[in-house]
């Protein structure tokens, strides 16, 4: 009697164990699946690369200065 409990628990464990293994593996084939469709009719944009402006203004070159002389210092 009690022989037969266990090798049914055991049957179950292994039967909800399966039943895990396989929902999780559709999925992750369906999550693959939906991102080669998004990847297809909405693919991911680059960003745009804005050109830097040359407006240097003074307060750019007092900046400049001070990073140079900073790095002279650390150099001695």
């Amino acid at each position: 009697m009690e022989i037969d409990l266990v090798s049914e628990g055991l049957k179950f464990m292994v039967l909800g164990m399966m039943v895990v293994f396989v929902f999780l593996v559709i999925l992750v084939q369906v999550m693959k699946l939906q991102a080669k469709i998004i990847n297809k009719f909405f693919p991911e944009k680059a960003p745009e690369v804005v050109p830097a402006t040359k407006n240097v203004t003074e307060e750019g070159h007092h900046v400049a200065a001070i990073i140079a002389a900073v790095t002279e210092f650390r150099k001695k």
